[in-house]
């Protein structure tokens, strides 16, 4: 009876011990100095307390690693005493008040420029606020303040003003015009985070659009001058799975937007624009990173010459010129392998070898505009970054493109960050 007993004792005990956890016995942050303690902390899952979870760990430290004001984090975990543990976030921080600047040109000496100035790390809370002004032809500039954790881990809130005019060629059946275009619009957006790789977007955009005939053709059907007030519900899933280290990137993300826009005006309807961009990299060897981006885009079929697909340089296709064609549909592939020619301290030179390639779907055409070789354009080139480590987006990139088609147009793109 005594041998059943203290068996029965032994295993209600040995029991009791296996169940035992390690337990976090604090979360100490090292290393920063303009991002706050206490912000990190509230972005971290693992808090004093809690069980001691390598998971959990690796994905605050992604989350660190994506905020623009860490440029790199790791963790140690060392021991403290019976089953708790002292887990240190180890911080090196980004500096995050930092100009900006886009330069395209075309063979046909089209020039313009964006500047920009941006804080990425307002008050050590990861809140961003600048703007820009950009000259193309005609001057243009925006506001922007975006905070993604402003009530929580999980909510925040973004606002965008911008007034934006271009000189913006309308494609007619015979000709083309050119209308100057001015966007001026407020927004704002609710920012929340269903979990570590899933985030929703939720706002509403007031805008007005002015339209005014500068030159070129002419047609009846189509005002010279157009004056619209729209308002535009905008829905954005982000799922992101990337991962980075320093200058590579590892991973996969899909941005979905989806907009509903309200006309007044009854020369342009009311309509629902969508796309989707799928990323894609993956390091290659120690120094290479190969990096795709896919966009899929359809809006309502209006067959209308101020559809809003354009094939533009400086966001679709490098080289191919300043908004050279309009569609109701885009289908765009980017692939591009990056390789560092050079790395010492904090400063990376890298180069890049590029196919851009797209097509569209006219203004009221059908699918099958996708697969007509008029609409298809395929651009290749070369580019060099010149990357600072610690300098959040601190990217300087030159592009070179050229028209692999039947008259293509060749030329630089200038910018700040990687194309995509």
């Amino acid at each position: 009876m005594r041998i059943v007993l203290f068996l029965l004792f032994f295993a209600l005990y040995g029991a009791n011990g296996s169940a035992q956890q390690d337990i976090v016995a604090d979360l100490k942050i090292q290393g920063n100095e303009k991002v706050k303690t206490s912000f990190i902390k509230k972005l971290a899952i693992i808090e004093s307390g809690k069980p001691l979870d390598s998971a959990l760990i690796e994905e605050d430290i992604k989350r660190l690693k994506r905020l623009p004001s860490v440029s790199h984090a790791y963790y140690q975990v060392f021991y403290s005493q019976d089953n708790s543990y002292n887990v240190f976030y180890n911080i090196v921080e980004n500096f995050t008040f930092i100009p900006s600047i886009n330069i395209y040109t075309t063979n046909d000496d089209e020039f313009a420029y964006r500047l920009g100035l941006y804080e990425f790390n307002l008050f050590g809370q990861n809140i961003g606020l600048g703007g820009f002004y950009q000259k193309d032809i005609y001057s243009s500039y925006a506001i922007n303040f975006r905070a993604p954790n402003l009530f929580s881990r999980q909510f925040g809130l973004a606002i965008n003003y911008q007034d934006l005019t271009t000189l913006e060629p309308v494609f007619l059946e015979s000709a083309t015009a050119n209308y100057k275009y001015n966007n001026e619009s407020f927004e704002i957006l609710g920012l929340y985070e269903l979990d570590f790789n899933n985030r929703i977007e939720l706002g509403v955009n007031y805008f007005t659009e002015d339209y005014s005939y500068q030159s070129g053709a002419i047609d009846p059907s189509v005002p010279q001058k157009l004056n619209i007030h729209k308002l535009l519900f905008k829905g954005i899933y982000d799922y992101n799975n990337l991962d980075y280290f320093y200058q590579y990137v590892t991973g996969f993300r899909s941005l979905l937007n989806l907009q509903y826009v309200i006309s007044t005006s009854k020369e342009q309807l009311d309509f629902v624009i969508g796309w989707n961009n799928f990323y894609y990299f993956e390091r290659i060897g120690n120094k290479g990173n190969w990096a795709s981006r896919l966009r899929v885009g359809l809006s309502s079929n209006q067959d209308t010459p101020f559809a809003p697909f354009s094939v533009d340089n400086n966001i679709n296709i490098r080289g191919v010129g300043n908004t050279i064609d309009r569609g109701t549909g885009t289908l765009i592939l980017n692939t591009e392998y990056r390789h560092t020619l050079y790395e010492k301290n904090s400063f990376v030179l890298q180069g890049n070898a590029f196919i851009d390639s797209g097509s569209w779907r006219l203004p009221g055409g059908k699918l099958n505009d996708f697969i007509d070789s008029d609409n298809i354009k395929v651009y290749s080139g070369l580019g060099l970054r010149f990357i600072h480590k610690k300098v959040y987006n601190a990217i300087f990139r030159i592009d070179y493109g050229i028209g692999l088609n039947k008259n293509g147009t060749r030329g630089f793109v200038f910018g700040v960050g990687q194309y995509f």
